[in-house]
């Protein structure tokens, strides 16, 4: 009976030991947040909140900037120890309040932008409108100026009649000064028919690989297109990691392609892991002297979506996702084939030019 006697006496001396420590506790948290509000009500909220902006490039030409879309900021408030700037969905913190900020998107836009000065938790808010104009950047080009061999910084072949691209197609693919070559600021790719190496059919397939690849931008190519049933030419890009993931894994865009046998026909043409070959995502549309005139082929390129142009006519539209392969580095491929995809050979058929006059690339 002692014994049991002893142990209710330490329960009870235990739980009121217990219930002292949550009450100290307590009065401890009670106090720092007592202590922490009024440290914060004897703050001053920051008032007089100034933005200044200066769109880089403002002039009577250009009331929205210069098209950098480069702003300057300049925000002032008194008491104030520190600032937060929404822009759109980007949220910038800054002590001093001066800073700058580069918009993206492209033309003439208006961003709301909202600021807040602290001082502790204290703070104020203001608002500011900026309409500012952007344009896009030329990333990479070639203007084919200088007479000669392609410039071989920018551009390499691929040599030979079947080293993986065949498709049927029965040219020889040379270095050769008579396949391809600048003159008077255009690139010229020539077909010949001839026997050599092997083949009936000569011409060229430059390339970029290995030189210049790039995500995402505006692609202009102004080209005029070689004559005759059965040639094949391209404007195309191929995914960087070819060598590692292989094709149709690394992915193709076909920025222009023309059957020489269905004169005036444009197509632009996706290849992908689940839609390649003779089911690629494809969009087609028609013109007018497709082989005696000039004509720009653009592909305006993002994560969202890849939209095929001729002549800024838009004419096919994908929608970009992550799990499609054209969210990385791709480079160029100017060539024309013969035979394969591109059919039947005009028996009288001697030797065609690819005329290009430019590629460029914005972003």
């Amino acid at each position: 009976m002692k014994a049991n006697k002893n142990n209710n006496i330490n329960k009870a001396i235990y739980s009121i030991l217990t219930l002292l420590i949550c009450f100290i506790c307590l009065i401890t948290s009670c106090s720092s947040e007592n202590g922490s509000n009024g440290n914060n009500a004897n703050l001053v909220t920051p008032s007089n909140l100034v933005i200044n902006t200066e769109i880089v490039g403002t002039s009577a030409i250009n009331p929205n900037g210069d098209g950098s879309g480069v702003v300057n900021f300049n925000i002032t408030a008194t008491n104030a120890t520190s600032y937060k700037i929404l822009i759109g969905n980007q949220l910038i913190e800054s002590t001093t309040g001066i800073f700058s900020h580069t918009f993206s998107q492209v033309g003439t836009n208006t961003h709301n932008i909202t600021v807040s000065a602290y001082n502790g938790s204290q703070f104020t808010t203001g608002n500011k409108t900026l309409i500012v104009y952007k344009t896009i950047q030329l990333l990479w080009s070639d203007e084919f100026d200088t007479n000669g061999a392609p410039d071989s910084s920018k551009w390499g072949y691929d040599i030979g009649s079947n080293n993986g691209w065949s498709n049927n197609e029965v040219q020889n693919y040379t270095n050769r000064a008579e396949n391809s070559f600048v003159s008077n600021g255009v690139l010229k790719i020539v077909t010949i028919k001839e026997n050599y190496g092997g083949s009936s059919y000569t011409s060229a397939r430059l390339k970029s690989q290995g030189k210049f690849s790039f995500k995402y931008g505006r692609i202009d190519i102004r080209a005029k297109l070689p004559a005759g049933g059965g040639t094949w030419p391209a404007l195309w890009m191929l995914g960087e990691n070819i060598s590692s993931v292989s094709w149709p894994a690394c992915g193709e865009i076909d920025i222009m392609e023309h059957l020489g046998n269905n004169l005036g026909q444009i197509h632009g043409s996706l290849h992908s892991p689940n839609n390649f070959g003779g089911n690629s995502n494809s969009g087609i549309t028609t013109i007018t002297n497709a082989t005696t005139q000039f004509h720009v082929y653009s592909l305006d390129w993002s994560e969202t979506s890849i939209k095929f142009y001729v002549d800024n006519n838009l004419y096919y539209n994908l929608t970009n996702t992550t799990s499609l392969p054209f969210n990385s580095n791709f480079f160029f491929i100017l060539n024309t084939a013969m035979g394969g995809w591109g059919g039947t050979i005009d028996p009288n058929f001697i030797s065609s030019t690819f005329e290009i006059d430019y590629v460029r690339v914005y972003q």
